[in-house]
């Protein structure tokens, strides 16, 4: 089968990127062959093309983490799925393109009522915002739960898991602007990224203790967050958008910048203050697809809302996408339409 992709031969500008057309071999085993209809942007895309990204694949390499499309060919182990079958889910690398093989582990069922766009939009962040929070957050009803970057993909979707877990979340933000996203998600306060943000924490807490605190960032930021939180308090990282090249190209010096002056915690102090620092990369959950099976599946029971849809972009406009992503100003996810 003949197919379409973006693929990197070598890191360090989205300049790099390039469609090309390759043949796909037949699926194998448990494989199942996607048409791929969408496909969900995250922040790993970019960190991988710039070589940021310590699980980027060596040598040139397919981006993208998650896609949903229609089942065309079948493997011949495959139980699960037939041929025709509408489906999303999630790829170590690999989803820039119009047809995959994968195993049927690593995908669903398009829930009824769900476009494309919907499942490209869910599974990563989604599955981030449930792995933060509650496998490694513990949280619980009455928590007060401070959420970074609210209103981008992960931001919502931990707003919708706080509120279903009866916890009361509390998003940051760069820009007010993004504030009605925040009070249609349902979070119970919000306020904006400045120099007065813990004296303005300390308001919206009013004695009450910060249990969770889902850090993005980096910086000032971090150290904040950390000093806010309640003893027992769990801090957990998940990324560093303070990294993100803001430039066409690698600005090393930018970069060494950034990694000099990244947040630095005394861990006798975290002894003494008894709070918690928690970091994960989701994508190693992609070498135990049995946890991250039964992780999706307890996430799918929450009932969840779809994900925020802010932009859509056709597939041979994935620069342009990748460009808008790195700007910082966008709400929800992005999404790319596959001819």
């Amino acid at each position: 089968m003949l197919r379409e992709v973006y693929r990197i031969e070598k890191t360090g500008s989205i300049a790099h990127l390039h469609r090309k057309k390759e043949l796909l071999r037949p699926p194998e085993g448990d494989e199942v062959t996607i048409e791929v209809k969408a496909i969900g942007l995250n922040f790993a895309d970019v960190f991988s093309i710039y070589g940021l990204y310590s699980a980027t694949p060596k040598g040139s390499f397919i981006p993208g983490l998650e896609f949903a499309g229609k089942i065309v060919k079948i493997g011949p182990n495959v139980k699960d799925f037939e041929v025709g079958d509408s489906v999303f889910g999630a790829t170590r690398f690999g989803a820039y393109t119009t047809h995959l093989n994968i195993s049927e582990k690593t995908v669903f069922p398009l829930p009824k009522g769900w476009s494309m766009q919907d499942g490209a939009a869910f599974v990563v962040q989604a599955l981030t915002a449930y792995y933060a929070l509650v496998p490694l957050g513990q949280v619980k009803e009455g928590d007060h739960v401070l959420i970074h970057s609210a209103a981008g993909g992960v931001g919502i979707m931990a707003g919708h898991i706080a509120k279903k877990k009866k916890a009361i979340p509390i998003g940051l933000v760069g820009d007010s602007r993004k504030f009605s996203i925040l009070e249609e998600v349902g979070y119970d306060y919000f306020l904006i990224r400045s120099p007065h943000f813990k004296q303005e924490m300390q308001k919206i807490l009013s004695g009450h203790p910060l249990k969770i605190v889902l850090e993005c960032l980096g910086g000032r930021y971090f150290h904040d967050s950390y000093d806010l939180m309640a003893p027992m308090g769990r801090l957990v990282t998940y990324g560093s958008a303070n990294f993100t090249p803001s430039h066409s190209f690698r600005n090393w010096l930018s970069i060494a910048y950034s990694y000099l002056s990244r947040p630095k915690i005394d861990p006798l102090s975290m002894i003494s203050d008894n709070k918690s620092v928690m970091g994960f990369n989701l994508i190693w959950l992609w070498n135990e697809i049995d946890e991250l099976r039964k992780h999706f599946s307890d996430l799918m029971m929450l009932s969840l809302p779809k994900q925020t849809i802010g932009h859509e972009f056709a597939f041979e406009k994935i620069h342009d996408a990748l460009h808008t992503f790195q700007s910082g100003q966008t709400i929800g996810k992005i999404v790319i339409n596959v001819p």
